[in-house]
């Protein structure tokens, strides 16, 4: 069925024009550098699966920057997803996973705004290919989704200097530097307009959004971001301490084995090894090449590009599952428990406390100040806080990082998306609007929502809680102006 799909095609292509997005039939069709792709089509929504953007990085091409693909007329479906990056927790995934998935509306001519999502998971984890990501509900709304695949763990971070190019092991960065060259290249193919692309992403996601925004390579590539939960403090490992742990690597994997030939499980043996020591062990590291500086220190130089904005965090990123993790929280505070409590007075258990203190700590306040600092380069920034707990899932909440990921994709009934309520989708319709608004315009502002006012110099947000959306000064305001390290000096 596939060869003749792929048959009837190419009979289509003879009397194509330029590259721009065309449907054969019922199926979607689009020509781009590497060749002819013939996608599927759900309702409105058509959708391009597996895509390679980048040649596989296995064999001699492992722990080397990603290359080209060869240009190719050649035709193939991009019906399924690839596979995932290599990781402990799939077994599916594989080092051959350099794809990209494309969603955009069925019989929609462009060009169309364009949204790239970057997927958390600690650098360690995660796919694109994720069910929670699917991009329909935005394809509906007339923008293109890509979501993309990049290398992991000690594939896709591994500083050592016989392994390194150019000084560099940012690997995963490099990944998603060529995926939005391919965007770039290929998206009017699709219906997509290449100067209008906006970055979304969550967690690991958003930290690479901001490496992203301060580095020169990429910043012609996008013109829009949104960074959801970016932990903006976070100290990047230095070259030294990146290649500490990359000396620690490679050992592991064999005293005579070539590491660019050992079996993938024998890497993901020796990461694990690593990370159980250290879980900053496989992470963007600052090269002096890609990356520069710490995302703190970046923006606050004003080094950032000085584009729209987008920025928030959850009201309750953080679940502590042991004492010892509540007690490493609580220690590393700097203050008692009773200080703590009075910071946090609805607090029952030091539990409690440890998870509210941590949260602000790491995502919170430093979402804050990377708001201010970013709003005083004169960008357009909007800052949010996402307190909205599903209906269903109130008398006992999860973690919630995360949490807005469902509400942002509008995806229910697959892993890690429940059912949504009447008013969990009202809230979901909402949020997904300002995304939408944003990417098309840079301003999340539209018909029947709540205004959300700029951060300016002001500590303005837009709050989303069980009981309302709402937009002005941030009610944490004194509690986190005591939090920050430059009130302790």
């Amino acid at each position: 069925m596939r060869s003749l799909l792929a048959l009837i095609a190419a009979l289509g292509l003879l009397c194509a024009g330029p590259a721009v997005a065309q449907s054969v039939g019922q199926y979607p069709f689009a020509l781009t550098h590497a060749g002819q792709m013939l996608g599927a089509v759900e309702g409105e929504v058509a959708s391009f699966k597996g895509l390679a953007y980048a040649a596989p990085p296995v064999g001699s091409l492992r722990w080397r920057p990603p290359q080209d693909l060869p240009e190719s007329s050649e035709m193939s479906t991009a019906y399924d997803y690839g596979a995932p990056c290599l990781q402990p927790s799939l077994p599916a995934a594989r080092e051959d996973c350099l794809t990209l998935n494309v969603f955009r509306p069925f019989g929609v001519d462009g060009p169309l705004p364009v949204m790239v999502f970057f997927h958390g998971g600690g650098f360690v984890t995660g796919t694109a290919n994720d069910p929670l990501f699917d991009g329909s509900r935005f394809a509906q709304a007339g923008l293109i989704v890509v979501t993309v695949n990049y290398r992991l763990g000690a594939l896709g971070w591994l500083m050592h200097p016989a392994l390194s190019e150019n000084g560099s092991g940012n690997f995963g960065l490099m990944d998603q530097i060529m995926a939005l060259h391919w965007v770039h290249d290929n998206i009017a193919a699709f219906g997509g307009d290449a100067s209008n692309v906006t970055l979304f992403g969550n967690g690991a996601g958003a930290t690479s959004i901001a490496l992203l925004m301060l580095c020169a390579q990429s910043r012609d590539l996008f013109q829009k971001a949104i960074l959801q939960s970016v932990p903006g403090r976070a100290r990047l490992p230095s070259l030294q301490e990146a290649e500490d742990a990359g000396k620690q690597f490679v050992p592991a994997l064999g005293q005579k084995a070539d590491p660019r030939a050992v079996q993938p499980a024998r890497l993901l043996a020796a990461e694990k090894r690593l990370l159980d020591k250290s879980s900053r062990s496989f992470a963007p590291a600052v090269d002096g090449r890609l990356v520069t500086e710490d995302i703190a220190a970046g923006f606050a130089a004003g080094h950032e590009s000085r584009i729209p904005l987008i920025i928030g965090s959850n009201d309750d990123e953080t679940r502590f599952d042991s004492d010892r993790e509540v007690k490493d929280a609580l220690s590393s505070a700097g203050e008692s428990i009773d200080e703590l409590r009075k910071l946090y007075p609805d607090a029952k258990k030091p539990s409690d406390v440890a998870d509210s203190f941590y949260t602000d700590k790491v995502f919170t306040e430093p979402v804050r100040m990377l708001a201010r600092l970013h709003a005083a380069t004169g960008a357009p920034t909007f800052r949010y806080r996402f307190a909205y707990v599903p209906e269903a899932r109130r008398g006992n909440p999860d973690e919630g990082h995360e949490r807005e990921l469902q509400f942002i994709f509008g995806v229910e009934g697959v892993p890690g998306a429940g059912i949504f309520s009447r008013r969990d989708r009202e809230v979901a319709n909402r949020m997904r609007a300002y995304w939408i608004n944003f990417a098309k315009t840079g301003d999340p502002n539209g018909a029947e929502l709540v205004h959300w006012d700029a951060a300016a110099d002001h500590d303005h947000l837009l709050l989303v809680a069980n009981d309302r959306i709402a937009s002005g000064d941030d009610p944490l305001s004194a509690r986190l102006d005591g939090l920050a390290p430059e009130s302790k000096k």
